[in-house]
């Protein structure tokens, strides 16, 4: 518990101080465009994902990576959680002369400070098991999203994923790509069970308008689930072991397709997920359409956990919405999730850490 006050105190002080081709890669000049208040929040090239993937050659990671417990994790611990609080709650009723009945946990507010992680009365907390890479692709976007694909067959090599054929996961219109999509279940060499989705979004082709934040270029999103047995995946933390991944340069691509190049991003006054705009005061760091998505950095933390109520409120059906906070070494990760009205799952990530605040929406098809 010391341990626990002490990251969130730390993580506290530090937040109040604080058009492409097939054809070859973007030129290093090409980059000056990119603002430099954008740029402190990339993560470049091998930046680790989870199950030894990482960030491919020729994309950047915006903002960290979205890291958060899956509702399976949590059923899996909650009843050992409710069994101990009911046990320390019954010895303090015995010390006290009372009832035994345990005091109401308050209802969070936005002024309220990170509290400390949900399952922190266990020995073990769980672990984050989900975890999500916004990416934006500044490099030449067929070899970038092979490359990507050649690690995901490594790691699930029983998956028939196809590295050298964009057919066989994207579409396209007059062999201009529209989009692409994996999503495979399978198990790594080191035994564990995965469900990857991975899914690339070059804007919107018809008026050349690409996504809100992209400056122009493609959008990859990467969601790495772990969906074997809750508890043998806490115990078994040991990094994959994975071979070398195939390399994509050395193999021709089958279809030839080309990547459109968008004139301009979507305008800051259009709404950048789902209808919803943030305020001024939350900079947006990368979107996405196909899925909805939105991540963003904050001055303040109380500014993301509006953002956050406001997005779940205005979709989620009062007292429908669910909590959880991971407090994990220097960071805090506030996730709320819940079934929007129209079926879609809604989820916010809020991480709170040295580097800042920060803040992911997701609507998601109903899995």
């Amino acid at each position: 518990m010391r341990r626990l006050t002490a990251a969130i105190a730390a993580t506290a002080a530090l937040l109040t101080l604080t058009g492409c081709t097939t054809t070859g890669t973007i030129p290093d000049s090409d980059r000056e465009t990119t603002p430099p208040e954008i740029n402190s929040h990339e993560s470049g090239p091998a930046s680790p994902i989870g199950f030894g993937v990482s960030v491919p050659a020729g994309a950047a990671q915006l903002g960290p990576l979205v890291r958060y417990r899956s509702e399976r994790l949590i059923a899996a611990y909650k009843p050992e959680l409710d069994a101990l609080r009911a046990e320390e709650a019954l010895e303090q009723a015995q010390e006290e002369g009372t009832d035994g009945t345990p005091t109401p946990t308050p209802t969070p507010t936005i002024d309220t400070r990170p509290e400390g992680d949900l399952f922190e009365d266990l020995d073990d907390a769980p672990r984050p098991d989900t975890f999500v890479s916004l990416m934006r692709i500044d490099g030449n976007p067929t070899l970038v999203v092979r490359r990507l694909l050649a690690q995901l067959s490594v790691l699930l090599p029983e998956s028939d994923i196809v590295t050298d054929d964009l057919s066989a996961h994207c579409r396209a219109t007059d062999r201009r790509v529209t989009g692409c999509t994996l999503d495979v279940t399978g198990t790594t060499p080191g035994g564990r069970d995965l469900h990857v989705r991975m899914t690339v979004d070059p804007g919107h082709v018809p008026t050349r308008t690409g996504n809100y934040a992209s400056l122009g270029r493609p959008v990859m999103r990467l969601d790495l689930a772990y969906v074997g047995d809750a508890r043998t995946g806490q115990e078994n933390r040991t990094p994959e072991q994975l071979e070398d991944p195939p390399e994509v340069e050395e193999t021709a691509e089958k279809t030839d397709w080309i990547w459109p190049r968008m004139d301009e991003d979507a305008p800051a006054t259009e709404p950048v997920i789902d209808g919803y705009l943030p305020p001024s005061s939350a900079m947006v760091l990368l979107s996405g359409r196909r899925p909805p998505f939105a991540t963003m950095t904050t001055l303040r933390a109380s500014i993301a956990t509006e953002v956050a109520d406001t997005f779940t409120s205005e979709r989620v059906e009062d007292g429908g919405v669910r909590r959880d906070v991971i407090a994990d070494l220097n960071e805090v990760i506030i996730t709320t999730w819940g079934t929007a009205r129209d079926g879609r799952q809604v989820r916010t990530v809020h991480t709170l850490s040295a580097r800042g605040n920060y803040l992911s929406l997701f609507l998601d098809p109903v899995s």
